[in-house]
């Protein structure tokens, strides 16, 4: 497919996809400094589909001068709190006004089906606006008694963190900046947003509503470029106050590292290898279900995708069964075709990571149900694939894919225990599910697992209000909710002498 022969494209996605690419600094449109671009690829032919500015460390140190300035000084730092709250609701209402066009880019660049791109990532992103826009006249402090003699009045403030790097991945590219911005914004903070390599336009259309909607210049900058070049430049960057990254557990702990030099606040939302647990008297239909969303959906590049399955023994044939029809009848295509279920991966390199893990679980002992193969004859799309007798030591049990391949291990009354222990023994622990008919069970087993969000006959658990976030190495830090308000302000302690 050719953006030519793209005949569903709207003209403005047409005309977006077009255009000369330029990074927002400072309310400005500018290339990099140096001049150098970077190629975007469309995963589903691996053809190219535009290129952007690739920034380094000198375009990150002027993007952090202009977020810094506008920190301290002119219209945002002395705006109200109900005029921050009334930019967030216009930049939401600006999104949904331009939620189809802003489908077709995020399919296009990532590769992901319009649909769930559409009613998924931007539907929720314009309304996690709007939820956050309602904490900006909410965020308080306290006043405190004190213990001391002398007559005081003691009080706290909660103030914005300052200058914030936020690091976005390429799986929910539009969505997760959004995810970065909107708290940040309803807190007070000023942002330096650098998109994925792999997918950074619709960062640059969100730009573009940013300026629309009225921010002033500097509050929100958006530097496109290679995560070891600007990404790298920003995580050290000295004069930013708090990075918020969200991808690897391998780029977190260098974005950690980097983050130390000069202990700026940091929150992580990293990998997982999320487990889904079926007793014997779940709802095998609705489990069925759930499992195939939980483990196909964005075609497996989710960071809680349930990629471990423990069922048990006495439903296990009519389950898998049941997945195996579901992974077969799964309509593979572009994204832009309305009736694609399972897109591309996003790039080459990540196909061959998930073959490669296919080939090397079949060799460690597991059994192929379905899949297992690359799909079709262009662009980077793998089978929707169902790995049976996985054991706790294999390589793709305990190591993130991020493709759609589901690895599956059986259990008995007598391992019941013994399979809560090892839906625990990962390093990660981001999410995971149970399917039972036994409330009682349903929360005992809850208050067990090692996870920031479980979900109970259901298996993605995603709300605006509910804090999102891991144990372990999937990350530091709560996404979402109030929770999210607190990674992006300080307290200050007043005391007043009487």
């Amino acid at each position: 497919m050719t953006l030519d022969s793209a005949q569903q494209l709207l003209e403005s996605t047409r005309k977006f996809i077009s255009a000369p690419h330029k990074m927002f600094i400072n309310g400005d449109w500018v290339g990099a400094i140096n001049g150098d671009f970077l190629e975007v690829i469309n995963p589903a032919n691996g053809n190219p589909l535009t290129r952007v500015p690739a920034g380094t460390s000198e375009d990150i140190a002027v993007a952090v001068k202009a977020a810094r300035i506008a920190f301290e000084q002119g219209e945002w730092a002395d705006m109200t709190p109900a005029s921050r709250s009334k930019l967030l609701w216009k930049l939401a209402d600006l999104i949904e006004a331009n939620a189809d066009e802003i489908a077709q880019i995020e399919s296009l660049d990532n590769g992901k089906p319009v649909n769930d791109a559409r009613w998924g990532d931007i539907a929720f992103s314009y309304e996690l606006l709007r939820y956050m826009a309602g904490w900006c006249t909410k965020i308080c402090g306290q006043t405190i008694p004190l213990s001391a003699a002398a007559p005081f009045h003691a009080y706290t403030l909660r103030t914005p963190v300052g200058v914030c790097g936020q690091i976005v991945p390429w799986n929910f590219s539009f969505m997760m900046a959004v995810w970065k911005i909107a708290p940040a914004l309803a807190a007070g903070c000023t942002i330096v947003l650098k998109p994925a390599e792999q997918t950074p336009l619709t960062a640059l259309r969100l730009a573009e509503l940013i300026a629309e909607a009225g921010f002033p210049r500097g509050v929100v900058n958006v530097v496109t470029g290679y995560g070891e070049h600007a990404g790298a430049a920003l995580a050290a960057h000295p004069d930013v106050d708090k990075i918020a990254f969200t991808g690897s557990t391998e780029v977190g702990k260098k974005i950690l590292t980097a983050a130390g030099d000069n202990l700026k606040k940091v929150s992580l939302e990293l990998g997982g290898k999320s487990p889904m647990i079926v007793f014997k008297d779940a709802d095998l239909a609705k489990a069925a279900l759930a499992i195939a969303s939980g483990i196909f959906y964005n075609t497996g590049q989710t960071c809680t995708a349930g990629t471990r399955l423990y069922v048990h023994d006495a439903i296990a044939d009519e389950l898998l069964a049941a997945l195996v029809q579901q992974a077969q009848q799964l309509k593979i295509g572009p994204g832009l075709s309305t009736d694609t279920q399972m897109g591309p991966l996003v790039s080459k390199e990540q196909q061959q990571r998930v073959c490669d893990y296919i080939t090397l679980g079949l060799q460690e002992g597991a059994t192929l149900l379905t899949g297992g193969k690359c799909w079709g004859k262009e662009g980077f799309y793998v089978e929707p694939t169902i790995l049976d007798n996985t054991t706790i030591n294999m390589r793709v049990v305990q190591e993130e894919i991020f493709g759609p391949v589901l690895c599956v291990t059986r259990f008995s009354d007598e391992q019941e225990n013994d399979i809560i222990s090892q839906a625990n023994a990962t390093p990660y622990g981001l999410a995971a599910s149970i399917f039972t008919q036994d409330v009682s069970r349903a929360h005992l087993v809850a208050k067990r697992l090692k996870a920031g969000t479980i979900g109970i006959n259901t298996h993605h658990v995603i709300d605006p209000a509910l804090p999102f976030g891991g144990f372990k190495q999937s990350g530091w830090g709560r996404e979402m909710g109030w929770e999210a308000i607190e990674l992006y302000t300080e307290i200050r302690s007043v005391g007043v002498a009487l």
